[in-house]
């Protein structure tokens, strides 16, 4: 995946951790989501937006730490 090995590492990390976490206070929008697709709640549209736009960077930098490791093998 060319256009993923041109991301760095740190663009991924500081986009998971800030984008993941926020809000920070009083739980994290990201968990907040994951519980609700869990207990079946998530059916509003925004919720889902939440969802795929916390979820996003978190998700891209799994792939590419998976790329990573699939390539060195």
């Amino acid at each position: 995946m060319n256009w993923l090995d041109k991301i760095s590492f740190t663009v991924l990390i500081v986009l998971s951790l800030t984008l993941g976490l926020a809000p920070f206070a009083p739980e994290p929008h990201l968990w907040e989501k994951l519980k609700l697709l869990a207990s079946g709640d998530l059916s509003r549209p925004i919720d889902i937006f939440d969802l795929v736009l916390h979820g996003s960077a978190p998700a891209l930098l799994t792939l590419k730490a998976l790329f990573l490791l699939k390539r060195s093998t």
